[in-house]
């Protein structure tokens, strides 16, 4: 049993907007990702998508590809939402859907924690409030902060690891509120993504204070899931 992370999977199977259309890497993803779960994930492996699933407009859109994820490798995939997936519903609306389509390796991280044995799995979108210091935004920010303390809060004593969508830091910003929360709450390792292309170049990864940080957008990781445990 194994633990895995990837973000930014993009899928589009009934949305027509696929990402081949950037070229270069994302030329065929699909296969790609297929071949990259096959590659690296058992049937017994918990796989958690950091944001940015599906560009489907809604859950009836993106049902194939959710049909898509739970059908490759990993007994329990837990899903971020990221900035683009305008599908996200209530948890209860969601987790219902994934019922009634009989998508039974898909749940969601968001206001909780999964365990993975004794390691707690905390996470929340997070938001680039540096970009965008408006009204809206700082409440969504401050949504955000609540979402992912109230995750790392139901982890209890436990060890904790973090999936994010957005970056908490990179060259040139840097997310304090969200640094501090997962320092004081004693987080091992964070993992996210949203950086593609040229931004990949903009990614601090590894140790930063007490935080190992971990960049694993689908084109940063060659669409193959990277092992966390």
């Amino acid at each position: 049993m194994a633990l895995y992370a990837i973000g930014d999977t993009h899928l589009s199977l009934s949305a027509g907007k696929p990402m081949d259309v950037f070229g270069g890497g994302w030329t065929g993803y699909v296969d790609k990702l297929r071949e990259g779960f096959y590659a690296a994930v058992s049937q017994e492996d918990t796989v958690v998508i950091c944001g940015d699933v599906s560009w489907g407009m809604s859950l009836e859109e993106a049902r194939e590809d959710f049909a898509f994820l739970d059908a490759l490798p990993g007994g329990r995939k837990l899903l971020l939402k990221g900035n683009h997936d305008y599908w996200w519903m209530t948890a209860a609306k969601m987790k219902r859907f994934f019922a009634d389509n009989g998508f039974s390796t898909l749940d969601i991280l968001h206001n909780n924690c999964h365990l993975y044995g004794e390691t707690a799995l905390c996470g929340t979108r997070g938001w680039f409030y540096e970009e965008d210091r408006g009204e809206h935004s700082a409440k969504v920010f401050n949504r955000e902060l609540i979402r992912l303390e109230a995750s790392l809060k139901a982890a209890g004593e436990r060890e904790k690891l973090c999936f994010l969508h957005y970056p908490p830091l990179y060259q040139g910003y840097r997310c304090q509120e969200i640094i501090d929360l997962l320092e004081g709450y004693g987080v091992k390792t964070c993992c996210y993504g949203h950086l593609h292309g040229g931004s990949h170049r903009l990614a601090v990864t590894g140790l930063q204070g007490r935080v190992d940080y971990r960049l694993v957008a689908a084109d940063y990781v060659g669409f193959r899931p990277v092992r966390i445990l």
